[in-house]
């Protein structure tokens, strides 16, 4: 008996001395939390309520000229535009990479993988310079893209082309680990069941998917509003033309023009903001469908 009662109390004190060792002391706890809230309030909140204060500093008059000069309005369409240009291609690339990668072997998966990530490695400046040696008037295939008329550089399809290169990593991210980790047992199923291939990705993957496709087109639409680095390669700074948002307030900031950029930059803040609203949502959905996946399963075993 004495012996059965010093094991006993030998695993309740080693259960004891486990939990305090796998439990972190209050001040560890007090002391990230205090960090991390540091930060964010210290490079975030900060520097957004700088934003707003100096975009209101002249009153709301001088605010809402700034919104309506025709240089402002211009270079919102021009992101807008190339938001919309840019994303259907990160939405093509990104399902076909992922499917590729999810659902298939074949030689240069691994490196296909790691190229998929390079824009994250590659400076967006190095990556603007690339297509100007592509296709500027000097450039590779610049002088036969001058003969046929067709302009890149400069222009609308070089801002398009140097958005969509930034930001294709984001779609295919987040697709490639959902469909690797669903498996393939319902499109094997829908395929014995004599669906075609398109029909089995339209009505079965790409549905199970939405929400990761979703998250990822929030995260690439973010990115290529805000990109400067390889649109101000690639773009002239033609005033009027070919500035984006970014970069007509460089322009605004770099003329002394500080009411007017503050003013430009809290309306682009503010629809970060919003971009940041709508991730949130769906990280909420996307939690939301895991837990009630994870119920379906226990119901059902």
């Amino acid at each position: 008996m004495a012996g059965g009662a010093s094991g006993i109390a030998n695993r309740a004190t080693s259960a004891s001395k486990l939990r305090r060792a796998t439990r972190d002391p209050g001040w560890a706890k007090a002391l990230l939390i205090s960090v991390a809230v540091g930060f964010i309030g210290l490079f975030v909140v900060v520097p957004l309520a700088v934003i707003f204060t100096e975009a209101l500093r002249d009153g709301f008059g001088p605010f809402f000229a700034a919104l309506s000069n025709p240089d402002t309005q211009n270079a919102l369409q021009l992101s807008l535009l190339v938001v919309v240009l840019s994303i259907p291609l990160n939405i093509v690339f990104g399902i076909a990479a992922a499917w590729a990668i999810a659902r298939f072997q074949f030689p240069g998966k691994g490196a296909l993988i790691t190229l998929i990530d390079l824009p994250f490695a590659v400076s967006p400046v190095v990556s603007g310079m690339i297509f100007v040696l592509l296709f500027g008037a000097q450039g590779v295939l610049g002088p036969f893209l001058d003969s046929i008329g067709v302009k890149i550089v400069f222009a609308l399809p070089g801002i398009v082309l140097a958005t969509a290169f930034v930001t294709f990593p984001f779609v295919a991210r987040e697709l490639i680990p959902f469909w690797q980790s669903r498996g393939a047992e319902d499109e094997e199923a829908a395929l014995v069941l004599g669906a075609r291939p398109w029909t089995m990705l339209f009505r079965i993957s790409l549905p199970t998917a939405k929400y990761a496709l979703l998250y990822g087109v929030v995260l690439a639409t973010a990115r290529a509003l805000g990109e400067f680095g390889a649109v101000s390669v690639v773009s002239g700074h033609i005033r009027g033309k070919t500035n984006t948002l970014p970069l007509y307030i460089e322009i605004l900031y770099g003329e002394y023009q500080f009411q007017s950029a503050f003013s430009v930059a809290s309306m682009f803040a503010l629809m970060g903001l919003l971009t940041l609203f709508a991730k949130w949502l769906l990280e909420r959905r996307i939690a939301a469908d895991i837990a009630d996946e994870a119920k379906a399963r226990d119901a059902g075993a």
